[in-house]
């Protein structure tokens, strides 16, 4: 069977590209803003990729695979609705041909959804358990996003965008997961949702899917959460957090790389790794006691997360140069901007911290939180920002005394590669490609080293 994508390099899509591959299907798939680690991903799964064009329907497939970044208008979507071709969104594809026979764990949350849905994954997968997964970034530790798996339980990253140009539910809502993790929630995805109050409609219409013999593991210090639950919850909940919760996290090191995790006032394992981050200390206590609700104890998930080697694009070192260290992150949220700049303050300590900043999801796009992204920033010595000509705003009005703005990626790589100095930490974020800045960069470096030498 044929199976076409349309939207294939999108993280959730790659991941289905993989899955229907392992299946048995043939795939193939169109897109038109193609980049790593996704576009590399497929290529070396060996699927096809092509830019958008109604050819790519040639021959015709059996099914074609909407995403939701797609609507009317598009060439593609034009010509499968013209020719009539079996078509259906992502969701709806993933639980008739996998979910619906797995035992499911899904992650939600405005942030950590990748990164909790890795450790959830991995946890089951050193214990034995064979887990599938689909997961909305690439775990280092499987070098993939998504894979079928041999075992009963099958972890989705479950996010709250909406389904299709013709289904405006939350993908979440097609997962019908036995537990699900509540991380945290905040008001995202400005473009369409007009309020907090419509995002967590769709986390209670969640909640209503979850059965009553399954779990919810939520986070004990979120008042948004609490208001969702407090509209009605079937389900047995499970607590998480700091101070509070069944669940709880007690800091060893200030960074967050060493940490005992305490059930019910017990100490019930002990973690040590190579992460930093409150926000990471948080999404591990959550792997770990969703982990519990399957039986593997939370010694053994400990163990486990002590050898995690963390996601691609989430604090990835991509490389040194003269005493210059470069990494990559997904952050494009302020809560998100401020918990990694904190998590790898805490690391590096005085040091001089360089935040390059590409403000490109559409809730950023439309300015929803420029007022937020100062104090967000505030960590970090100088922030250089990408500022295209057609963003929705005037990124001056962040309040950061050491804001530097560019409409030119050139401009911004010239003035990084003059500022930058021997110690430094250079921080670049984006839910982008960002024009492929960081090598870009890291080239320069290595450039004026040799010019120097």
């Amino acid at each position: 069977m044929h199976l076409h994508i349309l939207g294939i390099c999108g993280t959730f899509m790659g991941g289905l590209a993989l899955l229907a591959r392992e299946l048995g299907f043939r795939v193939s798939g169109s897109d038109q803003n193609v980049y790593p680690p996704m576009s590399t991903q497929l290529e070396a799964a060996g699927i096809h990729l092509d830019r958008y064009d109604p050819a790519n329907l040639e021959p015709r497939p059996d099914q074609v695979v909407i995403g939701n970044a797609l609507s009317r208008g598009n060439p593609e979507v034009e010509a499968v609705l013209n020719l009539g071709i079996p078509y259906l969104s992502g969701p709806q594809w993933l639980y008739e041909a996998v979910l619906q026979k797995r035992r499911v764990i899904a992650v939600a949350g405005t942030h950590g959804k990748t990164t909790t849905a890795s450790m959830m994954a991995w946890i089951l997968a050193e214990a034995g358990r064979q887990p599938g997964f689909l997961i909305g970034g690439i775990p280092l530790d499987f070098g993939r996003s998504a894979r079928l798996g041999a075992g009963e339980w099958f972890v989705v990253e479950a996010d709250e965008y909406d389904t299709a140009f013709f289904d405006k539910r939350s993908k979440f809502l097609h997962y019908r997961p036995r537990i699900a993790i509540l991380n945290n929630l905040e008001f995202d995805h400005a473009d369409i949702f007009p309020d907090l109050a419509a995002i967590q409609r769709q986390f209670h219409h969640l909640i209503r899917t979850v059965p009553g013999n399954g779990r919810l593991v939520v986070a004990a210090e979120d008042d948004n959460l609490e208001a969702v639950l407090a509209q009605g919850c079937w389900t047995p909940v499970e607590r998480f957090g700091f101070t509070g919760g069944d669940w709880q996290a007690r800091l060893l090191a200030s960074d967050g790389s060493r940490f005992q995790v305490c059930h019910q006032g017990s100490v019930v394992a002990e973690v040590r790794w190579d992460h930093v981050g409150r926000h990471n200390v948080s999404n591990a206590i959550a792997a770990i006691a969703a982990a519990a609700q399957v039986g593997v104890p939370p010694v053994q998930a400990g163990a486990a997360l002590s050898r995690f080697q963390g996601v691609k694009r989430r604090l990835e070192l991509r490389g040194r140069v003269d005493g210059i260290t470069v990494y990559d992150d997904f952050a494009h949220h302020p809560t998100a901007i401020a918990t990694t700049l904190e998590g790898l303050r805490a690391r590096i300590g005085d040091a001089r911290l360089l935040a390059i900043l590409e403000p490109r999801s559409n809730t950023m796009r439309l300015g929803v939180h420029a007022d937020r992204l100062g104090p967000a920033l505030a960590a970090a010595d100088g922030v250089y920002l990408y500022a295209p000509a057609d963003l929705g705003w005037d990124p001056r009005r962040i309040s950061h005394p050491r804001l530097q703005v560019f409409s030119e990626l050139d401009d911004l790589i010239q003035a990084l590669v003059t500022d930058a100095r021997f110690g430094d930490h250079l921080l670049f974020m984006s839910n982008g490609g960002f024009g492929a800045v960081h090598q870009r960069v890291l080239a320069a470096l290595e450039a004026r080293r040799s010019c120097s030498t």
